[in-house]
């Protein structure tokens, strides 16, 4: 299996066929929600291809033999209004760490790790443009099983397998799990 992961600048069609909705008539966040919630459902595509115009794009995708397969949702923290005005996620620090906030991995494609691949993808995108760290806001299952809608955010140990260690507890949850803030430095 030949993993690579790209940058979603200029590749909105790419991103839309892994978070746009699948059936018609489907709400879809398009991985909105972080970024600003009161962007209208009809106006979400278009709100995404706009933010794949430039760079550093909203997020990375995966692609699996040259076919795209995931998506994770990073950028600095301080481009997510949600984050920004969160009350359960809170602030390590002043730094404006960048945040990966949601993977989504195809039907066909999931079972392969390719979260972990998506998650170094991430870092390796906020390396290259000059963020001091990465952050994450994973569900803390104590090793066991996450849902598929939950497990969104990641899993505390998909962080600690890409060298993120715990920064903050918070009083966020996903799917009745508690979330925990990881965070690598880079700089």
């Amino acid at each position: 299996m030949d993993v690579e992961v790209r940058s979603a600048v200029g590749r909105f069609d790419d991103v839309a066929t892994v978070v746009g909705p699948r059936r018609a008539g489907v709400r879809a966040c398009w991985c909105t929600s972080y970024r600003d919630s009161r962007v209208a459902v009809e106006d979400r595509p278009a709100f995404m291809a706009g933010l794949c115009e430039t760079d550093p794009g909203p997020g990375v995708l995966a692609y699996v033999d040259g076919e795209v397969a995931g998506w994770c949702s990073v950028a600095p923290r301080s481009t997510y209004r949600r984050l920004m005005n969160a009350r359960t996620i809170p602030f390590v620090d002043d730094l404006d760490a960048w945040s990966a906030v949601c993977f989504v991995v195809r039907a066909g494609y999931r079972r392969r790790g390719l979260m972990h691949d998506l998650l170094a993808g991430a870092v390796e995108h906020a390396a290259a443009h000059g963020a001091p760290a990465v952050e994450g806001y994973p569900v803390d299952a104590g090793g066991g099983r996450v849902d598929v809608i939950s497990g969104y955010v990641g899993t505390v140990a998909l962080f600690e397998r890409a060298g993120f260690v715990r920064a903050a507890p918070t009083t966020g949850v996903s799917g009745g799990v508690p979330r925990v803030v990881m965070r690598r430095a880079l700089a």
